[in-house]
């Protein structure tokens, strides 16, 4: 007995309405990871760069705030091919994390924390 040959050709292909909003919203989720890392400089001193932030922020207002809540120094450094970073004297990526995501800057999950 043999069977006649499938033609799939006539099937309706499996269509998700949600698949381009979700191809979309991880594409924006990547493009707006904030980066924060740790530099060591000379000896027991480290060197925090938080990179990624919109560039509609008012940078001078994110870094007076952390400044006063951490305790430390830090200046704004214009790059041109990243945009501008925001650099803190010390290691604080924990609590440049929490900060941001308290303050609605970035998500909890898209806040990217590198180093040690």
């Amino acid at each position: 007995m043999s069977f006649p040959a499938a033609n799939f050709g006539d099937l309706p292909s499996s269509f998700d309405p949600l698949a381009d909003a979700a191809r979309a919203e991880d594409a924006a989720a990547a493009k707006d990871v904030v980066h924060l890392r740790v530099q060591q400089r000379n000896g027991r001193k480290a060197l925090t760069t938080v990179q990624g932030l919109s560039a509609g922020y008012n940078f001078d207002k994110i870094l007076r705030d952390l400044k006063r809540e951490l305790c430390c120094s830090g200046i704004i450094v214009d790059d041109k091919d990243l945009g501008k970073i925001i650099q803190l004297q010390g290691d604080h990526r924990k609590s440049v994390s929490s900060f941001l995501v308290k303050g609605g800057m970035a998500r909890k999950d898209n806040v990217k924390i590198h180093g040690y």
